[in-house]
C-alpha cells in the first residue's frame, strides 16, 4: 500500500488517560473501579457512554481534515470491545469516508496488558506474556475485529500491539505472538497493513526483521530526548544540551537514522506511531523540535501520526494540538485531588458542566503545532 500515512493520534478516547485528562497517571480500570464504588454499575455506563460521545465527535474529524492529516491513528482497550464498543469505531468509518481520513487501528491495552504502565490499563503486571490464554484472547480479539472491518474503505491497517515492553523475557516471545496473530489476521484480511512495535516501548526493533513480508511496516515511537519533550526537567531548551548532551535538529536526523537504514536493509517501511511535546508556550524551542522531527521523517519517508490530538495542558507528557488550559474545577491544577478523580466528587450534581467541559469548542488550538504539521502533512 503506497498511501501517505501522516496523522494525528486520538489519544485519551477510547482508553482513557489520567494525564490527558488532567490527572494522575492510574490505569483506567482502577479509576473506574472507583467510579462505579460511589455510582454503581448504571452511573459507570452513563458515564462512560457520556465521555465516548462527547470527547471525540464528527466536529473534530472536520477539525483533523482541516489540518490536511491523511489519518487518525485510534488507541483503544480491549475492554471496551467486550462491552459492546463496537459502536464507537463503527461512527469513526463513517466520519472517516465523510471526511476522506484514514483509519488504524491500535490495540493500546491488551488483555492482561502487554507493559508495566497505566497506559495498557496495567493494575497487575504485563500478563499478557506469562498466560497463553491472554495471548488467544488477543489473536480472538484481531480476528473479530479484521472480519468487521475488513470491508471498511478508509481503514489503513492494524497496528497489533501498542509498546511492547518484555523486560528480561526473550524477544521470542514477542515474535511468536506476531506470528500468530499475523496468521490469524491474514486468513481473513490479506490486503491492510499489519503495523509491528518492538521492545522497550516500540523502540528496539531489530528482532522484527524476520517477520517482514508484504504489507508489513514496522513502527517506532520516539519522544527523544524525553527529559525535554516531556518536561520532565524544567528549563531545557532545543537546541540545547539535554541530560549533558547536545541536541540539535542534526542529533535528531542521527538518532532516527538507525531506523532509516533498518528500512533500507530490510526492504520495509517504518510508521512512527507516536511523537510529540509537552508545550511551554512555544518558549523553550518547542516548535523547532517539532519541525526537526518533521523534516527528519519526511527525508527517510517515514509515516507518522503525531501523540495527541487532545488533552489537558499540563506540566508533563506530550500534550493536545487542542489544549484545555483554563484551571476549571474539573482540572484544580492546585490539588490536592486534581483531573478526572474530580469526576468523583462532582459526577452527581455537574454532570451536564461536565460533560460540556470535554466538548472541543472549550479547548484552544495549538497553531504553531498545527501550522507546523499542516506544512508536512501537505509535502
Amino acid at each position: 500500500m503506497t498511501m501517505n500515512i501522516k496523522g494525528v493520534n486520538l489519544g485519551g478516547w477510547l482508553l482513557m488517560e489520567g494525564y490527558i485528562l488532567g490527572g494522575r497517571n492510574i490505569a483506567e480500570s482502577s479509576f473506574k473501579k472507583e467510579f462505579k464504588k460511589r455510582y454503581g454499575k448504571k452511573g459507570l455506563d452513563e458515564f462512560e457512554r457520556a465521555f465516548r460521545e462527547t470527547f471525540i465527535t464528527e466536529e473534530d474529524f472536520k477539525n483533523i481534515s482541516q489540518m490536511h492529516a491523511s489519518v487518525v491513528r485510534v488507541p483503544f482497550n480491549y475492554r471496551l470491545l467486550q462491552h459492546n464498543g463496537f459502536s464507537y469505531l463503527d461512527r469513526l468509518f463513517v466520519w472517516a469516508e465523510r471526511y476522506n481520513i484514514g483509519i488504524i487501528l491500535d490495540l493500546h491495552a491488551a488483555a492482561g496488558a502487554q507493559n508495566d504502565d497505566w497506559h495498557s490499563d496495567n493494575t497487575q503486571g504485563a500478563l499478557l506474556w506469562e498466560k497463553e490464554a491472554l495471548r488467544e484472547k488477543t489473536y480472538q480479539l484481531w480476528e473479530q475485529l479484521a472480519d468487521k472491518y475488513k470491508q471498511q474503505p478508509k481503514l489503513i491497517g492494524y497496528d497489533l500491539l501498542n509498546e511492547p515492553v518484555i523486560g528480561s523475557r526473550s524477544t521470542e516471545i514477542v515474535k511468536k505472538f506476531y506470528q500468530e496473530a499475523i496468521a490469524r489476521v491474514r486468513v481473513i484480511d490479506k490486503k491492510h497493513i499489519l503495523f509491528l512495535e518492538g521492545d522497550i516501548w516500540a523502540q528496539r526493533i531489530d528482532f522484527l526483521k524476520d517477520l517482514i513480508a508484504e504489507n508489513i511496516w514496522v513502527s517506532i515511537h520516539t519522544y527523544y530526548p524525553l527529559d525535554y519533550t516531556f518536561n520532565f526537567t524544567p528549563f531545557y531548551h532545543f537546541p540545547g544540551v539535554i541530560g549533558g548532551i547536545s541536541w540539535d535538529r542534526s542529533a535528531l536526523h542521527k538518532y532516527l537514522e538507525p531506523y532509516y537504514n533498518f528500512s533500507r536493509e530490510n526492504n520495509v517501511k517504518i510508521f512512527v506511531g507516536e511523537f510529540g511535546i509537552n508545550w511551554r508556550g512555544g518558549l523553550f524551542g518547542e516548535t523547532e523540535w517539532l519541525d526537526g522531527m518533521l523534516s527528519a521523517f519526511s527525508e527517510f519517508g517515514f509515516g507518522y501520526t503525531y501523540w495527541t490530538y487532545k488533552a489537558m495542558a499540563h506540566h508533563a507528557f506530550p500534550d493536545g494540538v487542542y489544549q484545555y488550559i483554563p484551571n476549571s474545577k474539573y482540572i484544580c491544577r492546585e490539588g490536592p485531588v486534581y483531573g478526572w478523580e474530580q469526576y468523583l466528587e462532582y459526577w452527581k450534581e455537574e454532570k451536564a458542566d461536565i460533560i460540556d467541559f470535554w466538548r472541543t469548542k472549550n479547548f484552544t488550538p495549538n497553531v504553531a503545532v498545527i501550522d507546523t504539521l499542516k506544512k508536512y502533512f501537505l509535502k
